[in-house]
């Protein structure tokens, strides 16, 4: 029987963390052997259906002769990962104006 990995053996850095949305496209990097790996963990630990579905549709894939991709797409989740960053950026939103009327907040402006 196969050894289950353990999470710092993972082809995918901060595996655990990523969300089941973008697991597709980082999982289109790995070889059949990364995600034989990833695949065995996530039965031994999570046990997602849809990961587990979405893991063994690409092993077939990949196993059928589907390219791997140089690099997987990198997504605002792992951002912070890569050397050299410091992860998102938070924007400003819209000024916020109070109402003519005043706020029940500001009671030196009428109501």
């Amino acid at each position: 029987m196969n050894e289950i990995p353990q999470h710092d053996d993972l082809p995918l850095p901060d595996y655990d963390h990523l969300p089941t949305g973008v697991l597709a496209t980082h999982v289109r990097g790995l070889n059949e052997e990364g995600l034989t790996q990833v695949l065995a963990y996530e039965q031994a630990h999570g046990n997602r259906l849809p990961v587990i579905q979405l893991l063994e549709h690409r092993l077939q894939e990949v196993r059928t002769g589907a390219e791997v991709s140089d690099v997987p797409a990198q997504t605002p989740e792992t951002a912070h990962d890569q050397p050299g960053t410091t992860g998102p950026t938070a924007t400003p939103g819209p000024p916020v104006n109070p109402p003519s009327h005043g706020t029940p907040f500001n009671p030196a402006q009428p109501r």
